[in-house]
């Protein structure tokens, strides 16, 4: 199949090692916030925060936080051009969405007299909230929508990316806790460009295949 879709996606992989002393430029840096920020969520609930790590402090911070745990991605921390931790709301209320509301009156999406109805979507948000006002396991599934779309964006930039679930996430959340406001980091994105020795960068693609994974009825 030759498109330039399947293209882009059959150039991306999994960086291995990032080559720290290429940086990616802030224009296109901005088309990737851009496109992560109108990645589409449910009820339009967009549940999350991003934090970009890109001062070197910061990158320092972030480095500090794989002491005990998953140091084969350490190195990703300092070497990488930014990393963007996705961080999603535990505790998603009707106060949260009302700012997606009154969002969608200043867009002209909704008219104001009909405010009110703008919260009708909130049942679904409601449907996945426990007793204690947790619906973290329905928020944090929409961070891995803006995960995928910004993987796709970056392939489209031709800039490398390693999605990062080897966080210590405890240390994460407390070493970020004012960047994150009370939201929870659950994965993190290294964007660059790699290194010459990444082995992964010559490695033929390879996934299941169509038929394995597609019944067609």
């Amino acid at each position: 199949m030759t498109h330039e879709i399947i293209e882009d996606l059959r150039w991306r992989y999994t960086t291995k090692k990032y080559d720290p002393s290429r940086k990616v430029a802030e224009e296109d840096l901005q088309v990737l916030l851009e496109a992560m920020r109108l990645t589409p969520s449910s009820i339009n609930s967009q549940p999350w925060r991003f934090v970009l790590i890109d001062s070197d402090a910061a990158k320092r911070r972030l480095h500090g936080t794989f002491a005990e745990k998953f140091q084969f991605n350490q190195p990703h921390a300092l070497e990488a051009s930014q990393v963007i931790l996705l961080a999603h709301n535990p505790h998603y209320t009707r106060d949260d969405y009302a700012e997606v509301v009154d969002n969608g009156i200043e867009d002209g999406r909704l008219k104001p007299e009909d405010r009110e109805d703008g919260f009708r979507a909130f049942v679904f948000a409601e449907m996945n909230t426990d007793e204690n006002g947790d619906n973290g396991c329905w928020t944090k599934a929409q961070l891995y929508i803006a995960l995928g779309n910004a993987l796709h964006t970056l392939a489209r930039l031709r800039i490398d990316s390693t999605p990062i679930e080897g966080l210590d996430t405890e240390r994460v959340n407390e070493e970020f806790r004012e960047e994150l406001g009370g939201y929870r980091c659950a994965v993190a994105l290294a964007i660059g460009y790699h290194h010459a020795d990444d082995y992964n960068a010559t490695l033929p693609k390879s996934r299941r295949r169509l038929e394995s994974i597609l019944r067609r009825i």
